[in-house]
């Protein structure tokens, strides 16, 4: 990432003109956050986050479950209920559950209109996310804690998920990812990528998303979209001199050179750990 950030750098060329692209100057995106706070009741509370983010105008939002088949089969329902059915809602367990209680979930909220079952069991596991995927009918994700295209090319040729979600701040950087996505292609996955951390990670993900193809091919395009986390992460943005914001759910990819962005060296200072 450093590398074709200093190379953009040298060339005045953002990320994604040195890739080839772009193919879009702008991306979807969808809200990611709903922690658990303490003992309150997550009915309530998450509930009017993701209200809030409907607000704010994202298209969808992903909800972090794994804390039991009938409490998140709940949360489920009172979401969607509250969200309504144009508003897209996916789900991500980080691996809470085993092949049983994935299946059981994935059946008893079937009907909301789940965009994606994410990491539903132990990622190591590929039988199970096999298993997962064909005993229920929500579309199976996964792909974080993957890394570089032998890794995925086990996922893909075992057929364990739908959509892939490599992080390209984990599976081997900007080259690395585009060549996982050009794979997930051509066994016909869609590709989502991953996205948490601090605002480079961010910008990453965004020159890239400006090169993926349209995934898969099919008689009309899927865009692919951005996950935007809007958890509370003081350093996420506080690391960028100018940070990346969306507009109604639409986030636009940097144009400057490099990455587009530059580093405030005074947060990270701030930021700084004292000895």
């Amino acid at each position: 990432m450093a590398l074709w950030d200093i190379k953009g750098k040298h060339f005045a060329a953002p990320i994604h003109v040195l890739m080839g692209g772009p193919v879009r100057t702008e991306v979807a995106a969808y809200a990611t956050g709903t922690y658990r706070r303490g003992n309150a009741d997550p009915l309530g509370y998450i509930v009017e986050e993701v209200k809030g983010y409907v607000r704010e105008g994202f298209p969808a939002v992903k909800l972090k479950i794994g804390f039991g088949v009938a409490e998140d089969t709940a949360l489920v329902r009172a979401c969607r209920e509250a969200v309504g059915p144009r508003v897209g809602l996916m789900l991500d367990a980080n691996h809470g559950y085993d092949v049983v209680e994935a299946i059981a979930l994935g059946r008893k909220v079937a009907d909301c209109d789940v965009g994606w079952f994410e990491e539903p069991v132990v990622p190591e596991d590929l039988e199970s996310y096999v298993e997962v995927r064909r005993g229920q009918p929500i579309p199976v994700a996964g792909g974080e804690t993957w890394f570089t295209r032998w890794n995925f090319r086990e996922v893909f040729n075992a057929r364990a998920v739908d959509i892939a979600q490599p992080d390209v701040c984990a599976a081997g950087g900007l080259s690395e990812t585009k060549k996982i996505a050009d794979m997930a292609s051509a066994f016909g996955v869609r590709c989502v990528p991953h996205v948490w951390g601090t605002g480079v990670g961010l910008a990453t993900a965004l020159q890239l998303l400006a090169v993926l193809p349209h995934n898969p091919p099919r008689h009309t395009p899927l865009e692919p979209v951005l996950e935007f986390d809007r958890s509370e992460h003081p350093f996420r943005q506080a690391v960028l001199s100018a940070p990346i914001e969306h507009e109604g759910g639409i986030v636009r990819v940097p144009k400057g050179p490099g990455l587009g962005i530059a580093v405030d060296r005074t947060a990270l200072e701030r930021f700084a750990k004292r000895t």
